[in-house]
C-alpha cells in the first residue's frame, strides 16, 4: 500500500509530478500500468484546484508586499504576449497541451495550470488540454522508463 501512496503523492507534487512518479513507482515494484495510472491520477487532481482557486489565493497574497511583486511579475510575463496576439489567443488550448506534454523540468501540469489561470482560461477550456498533456508526458516517461529498465536488464 505504501508504494501506491508514494507514487500518488509524487504525482501530486509540483516539479516531480508524473515525470518522477512513474520511475519511482516502477522502482518500488509497481507494474508499469499501476505506476502510470496512479501517477496520472495524482498529477491531474491539482489541475482543478489550481485553475479554479489559485486566483483568490494570489489576490489574498497580493496584499503582502513581497508576494505582490512576485505575483505581478509572473502575471505580466504570462499574459503580455497572449493579450497582444489574436493568433495566440486562438491556440491557447494547443499551447497548454504542448507545454504540459513535453516532459521537461518546469513544463508540467502545475505550471500549465498556473498559466491557464493567469490567462483567464476557464476550467472547462483548460481541463482537456492539460489532462491530455499529462497523459502524453506520462506516456513518454513510461516509454523511457521501460527502455531504461530493459537496457539495464540486458547488461
Amino acid at each position: 500500500m505504501l508504494k501506491y501512496l508514494v507514487t500518488f503523492i509524487l504525482g501530486m507534487c509540483p516539479i516531480i509530478e508524473i515525470r518522477g512518479a512513474i520511475p519511482v513507482g516502477v522502482g518500488m515494484g509497481l507494474s508499469y500500468f499501476e505506476a502510470f495510472l496512479i501517477g496520472f491520477i495524482g498529477n491531474i487532481i491539482p489541475i482543478y484546484f489550481i485553475v479554479k482557486y489559485i486566483g483568490p489565493i494570489f489576490n489574498f497574497l497580493g496584499r503582502i508586499k513581497i508576494f505582490k511583486k512576485i505575483i505581478d511579475w509572473a502575471s505580466q510575463k504570462a499574459t503580455k504576449n497572449i493579450e497582444q496576439s489574436e493568433k495566440l489567443q486562438n491556440f491557447t488550448a494547443l499551447g497548454l497541451y504542448l507545454f504540459v506534454a513535453i516532459p521537461l523540468p518546469g513544463t508540467g501540469a502545475w505550471v500549465g495550470s498556473l498559466i491557464a489561470n493567469f490567462l483567464h482560461v476557464p476550467l472547462k477550456k483548460a481541463w482537456l488540454p492539460l489532462v491530455l498533456g499529462v497523459l502524453t508526458a506520462g506516456s513518454i516517461i513510461l516509454l523511457a522508463t521501460g527502455s531504461v529498465v530493459t537496457i539495464f536488464q540486458h547488461l
